[in-house]
């Protein structure tokens, strides 16, 4: 088998939706929500800190507040409240929150800055400022032409206060599980394999799960040094390419302790009756 026929015996790991280089030279791979979900974000906060508005226009108006206070003092409660619910509980809940709220927890979106680190009061309370022009005064206009213009789906506010929504729910990938290669088909059926170090099984089975990902140069100096760690504990050594070596020996390894796991349950459950029999005559109670 040849190193690329090779290369289907591992997990490709997918293409990142975008990639960001740490200070430290540390690549992370993030993924910004798309307009929909920010969209759908955007009206459930809405909806809640309008409902938070509505609720307190209602206990302003009754009868029993409307005694104590005149029409202006009304009006000026009034329009203080409606700058709370509309900067200053966005900007409070983000805040401490570090970029979630209501309406991203439930897309499963965060507010981060373009470094991907985790935004400041100051970050937060300028989003808010615009957003009551963008999306309170437009009715969304503004926002909506700016994020589907954007790749990050960045709406007025996060151009300006340096901060893109960034998707954190993820589905959890569950890496293919694949057998001994064809070409080693003969030598692992009498093949011996000895327990390796933890260390290095770890080392070999996250180069396979990943090394579609290498250099071609990387991925073939990896795959040897592995190879001639892995050849001091298997007996005959194949010949064949380091990678696809690499491969056979994690499936025999894989195969056989999964045959030891079975056999040792199997005696357990026939034991169980013994084991968890009372004395003759005993009474269950």
């Amino acid at each position: 088998m040849s190193r690329d026929s090779a290369a289907a015996s591992v997990a490709v790991v997918p293409p990142a939706e975008e990639e960001l280089i740490t200070g430290e030279a540390v690549a992370l791979f993030l993924r910004p929500a798309d307009f929909i979900l920010r969209a759908a974000g955007a009206i459930i906060d809405w909806v809640a800190y309008l409902l938070i508005f509505f609720g307190v226009l209602l206990v302003i108006s009754s009868p029993i507040v409307t005694t104590f206070f005149d029409e202006a003092t009304l009006t000026a409660i009034t329009v203080v409240m409606l700058v709370i619910c509309v900067v200053g509980i966005p900007t409070t809940v983000e805040t401490i929150t570090q970029g979630r709220s209501l309406g991203k927890l439930a897309i499963g979106a965060r507010i981060v800055r373009d470094d991907g680190g985790s935004i400041s009061f100051r970050h937060a309370l300028i989003r808010s400022l615009v957003g009551v022009v963008e999306l309170f005064m437009t009715m969304g206009g503004i926002a909506t032409i700016t994020a589907i213009l954007n790749p990050r789906s960045k709406r007025l506010g996060d151009l300006l206060a340096g901060t893109y929504s960034q998707h954190e729910r993820v589905a959890k990938e569950t890496p293919p599980v694949y057998g001994v290669p064809v070409e080693l088909s003969d030598w692992a059926l009498t093949a011996d394999v000895a327990r390796m170090p933890g260390a290095l099984s770890q080392r070999i089975s996250q180069f396979l799960r990943h090394a579609a990902g290498h250099a071609e140069l990387s991925r073939r100096r990896i795959a040897e040094d592995l190879a001639a760690e892995a050849s001091r504990y298997v007996s005959p050594v194949p010949e064949c390419d380091p990678e696809t070596f690499l491969a056979g020996v994690s499936a025999v390894r894989r195969e056989r302790e999964y045959r030891a796991h079975r056999g040792e349950q199997e005696r357990i459950a026939a034991l169980e009756p013994v084991l968890s029999g009372l004395p003759h005559g005993f009474p269950d109670r």
